[in-house]
């Protein structure tokens, strides 16, 4: 164990820092290819829509969007910049809209806690179109 490691444990032990605290510390430390396991793991760059028409609809429209990740969070993090008042309108509109979602809580992180469980979601839409959303 290196010691930045053990100094961070030790203010966890001594209660100097929370669980939640030490863990950001802990992963500061890390390098971001570093799994403790000998498999490489990559962080996804971008999020990926694609939707393919269905065989019977042979003219359809195919899409395919490539977003990078760091232009989402980007966009995140320029949201804290909107007025108080802005924010409680799009969550006025959000509301009406049947989305119940509140638009102050949500934040950079999110984003990534959300990658880590987005493998591959594939939806069919009706019999019409097939989307798949995943990360790259």
């Amino acid at each position: 164990m290196n010691e930045e490691r053990k100094k961070i444990l030790d203010m966890l032990s001594q209660g100097k820092i929370t669980a939640e605290e030490a863990e950001r510390l802990i992963s500061a430390l890390s390098d971001p290819g570093e799994t403790g396991s000998s498999v490489d793991v990559r962080l996804p760059k971008y999020l990926r829509v694609m939707v393919e028409p269905s065989p019977e609809n042979k003219g359809g429209d195919r899409v395919n969007i490539r977003v990078p990740l760091k232009l989402i969070k980007a966009g995140l993090k320029l949201a804290s910049f909107i007025p108080k008042d802005a924010r409680t309108q799009v969550n006025d509109a959000l509301h009406e809209k049947g989305i119940n979602m509140d638009f102050d809580k949500i934040r950079p992180e999110d984003i990534d806690n959300l990658v880590a469980q987005l493998d591959d979601l594939t939806v069919d839409v009706e019999g019409k179109e097939t989307v798949k959303v995943f990360c790259e």
